[in-house]
């Protein structure tokens, strides 16, 4: 079976994986102050509960956009699963991906696993938004390359952000108003960031198509995915476990004996 984890700045995903299939996967939320110590007895729990024997565990693949996070993780990982070989994603397995990736000193590990989980879904002329912590776009071009990303803050960023600058806007629950026109503060806030962020993604689609001069799959991602795709014009997929499936992907690139 296979491990996979993704440590993200607002929630560690992860999974066990076995031929393929999700045999389980938790959320849990992302401290940096935890030890490894503290994660050891979260994982614990959880593993137990899901019925998981650490021992079938002969594979892990860790990415992270949390770099002080990798070697209590790592550290975790290595007490639990003593026998496993673990991989971390990053610059230094890059080339052994299917697809080519720009700045790899730059770009988030997770969108490398977005990438390549698009690209084995659905080929060439990809575009993976995933709305997390950071509502990102990432393009793969033709010849299997990623042609750029766009980051923009991500829908509850910009609700955090707004409660806590100005003086009478609550934090609020994000889900489709009933009209665009708020007759209350909630439903205002609700309208203006989840109808106004729809307008954005279909621009930044739109955009890209028109610069590379070539129509686009676009897949979403992230825990509001499920809110702002079915609003706009241009998302026919939703992957909830793209970044997870990624990792499987780039697992089986790193095992390969090939």
């Amino acid at each position: 079976m296979l491990l996979a984890i993704d440590i993200g700045n607002t929630n560690v995903v992860f999974g066990i994986n076995d031929n393929g299939e999700w045999k389980n996967h938790w959320r849990i939320q992302t401290d940096h102050h935890k030890t490894a110590d503290e994660y050891e007895v979260i994982f614990r729990s959880l593993l137990a509960a899901g019925k998981v024997f650490r021992s079938g565990v002969h594979n892990i693949i860790l990415s992270s956009v949390v770099p002080s996070l990798v070697r209590p993780f790592s550290e975790m990982l290595q007490g639990l699963f003593a026998s496993a070989k673990i991989t971390v994603v990053g610059p230094e397995i890059y080339s052994r991906l299917p697809i080519k990736i720009l700045n790899p000193y730059e770009i988030g590990a997770d969108l490398v696993a977005n990438a390549v989980a698009a690209f084995q879904k659905y080929g060439e002329l990809t575009m993976v938004i995933d709305f997390g912590t950071a509502l990102t776009f990432t393009t793969i071009g033709k010849n299997a390359e990623i042609r750029g990303v766009a980051i923009a803050p991500g829908l509850e960023t910009a609700v955090i952000a707004l409660a806590g600058e100005t003086a009478q806007l609550p934090h609020v629950h994000l889900t489709t108003p009933p009209s665009v026109l708020g007759k209350n503060t909630i439903h205002a806030i609700q309208s203006g960031i989840v109808y106004g962020y729809t307008g954005l993604v279909d621009s930044m689609i739109e955009r890209t198509e028109a610069e590379i001069g070539e129509k686009i799959s676009v897949v979403a991602t992230g825990g509001l995915s499920s809110v702002v795709a079915p609003l706009t014009k241009n998302i026919r997929n939703i992957e909830r476990m793209l970044t997870l499936d990624g990792l499987v992907e780039i697992n089986a690139f790193c095992t390969d004996p090939k």
